[in-house]
């Protein structure tokens, strides 16, 4: 077992099972309808478990994040491994980017836990976080040097429009938010100049 690789967690009893996932359950309910910054002890009740209980099994917001987000956030990861392949550079890299706003908005908020878990390597989301990152970056990357994307556009630049889109989506409408990223990355396509 490497540095990297996770202890083994040990097999939890059926009662701790049942919590664990009733908690899951109510925290997606809850984030869902009131946002990521929904109270923990109000997630335990609607779980019917105690406070003490939801921190045994989350002991932060963020490892009740990373429970219910790391799944998605590493299939977001490997969908832009594999788009890294799209026929059109410029193609893979806006399907990347719709599909990282629409799991930035899967919650109210949820947005600027993940930028701020980005910052913390002590973060339960750092490294799901990281690597959404990394695959955003490969495909501008691409894009860029096949001259698909004008030449000064950075990883920075990609990351702020999806967050723009996202909160855009989630303070007015999801079509708002589709028609703002929409427009921003064409503001990203190179010009024929920018080709020469």
């Amino acid at each position: 077992m490497n540095a990297d690789t996770p202890p083994p967690r040990r097999r939890m009893r059926a009662d701790a099972h049942r919590n664990y996932e009733r908690l899951l359950t109510e925290a997606a309910a809850a984030f869902a309808e009131h946002g990521a910054d929904f109270s923990l002890e109000a997630i335990a009740r609607r779980a019917g478990v105690a406070n003490g209980t939801l921190y045994g099994h989350f002991p932060t917001r963020r490892a009740l994040l990373e429970a219910l987000m790391g799944d998605r956030m590493r299939a977001l990861a490997t969908t832009g491994a594999e788009l890294l392949t799209a026929r059109s550079p410029f193609d893979g890299l806006a399907t990347w980017a719709r599909a990282a706003m629409v799991h930035t908005t899967i919650y109210r908020g949820l947005g600027a836990t993940l930028m701020q878990a980005v910052e913390d390597e002590t973060s339960e989301l750092h490294a799901a976080c990281t690597a959404v990152l990394a695959a955003g970056e490969e495909l501008l990357a691409r894009a860029r040097t096949a001259g698909e994307v004008r030449p000064d556009v950075t990883a920075p630049d990609l990351y702020a429009l999806v967050n723009a889109a996202a909160w855009a989506g989630e303070q007015s409408s999801p079509p708002q938010g589709e028609r703002l990223l929409t427009f921003g990355l064409e503001g990203f396509r190179a010009s024929a100049t920018d080709r020469e």
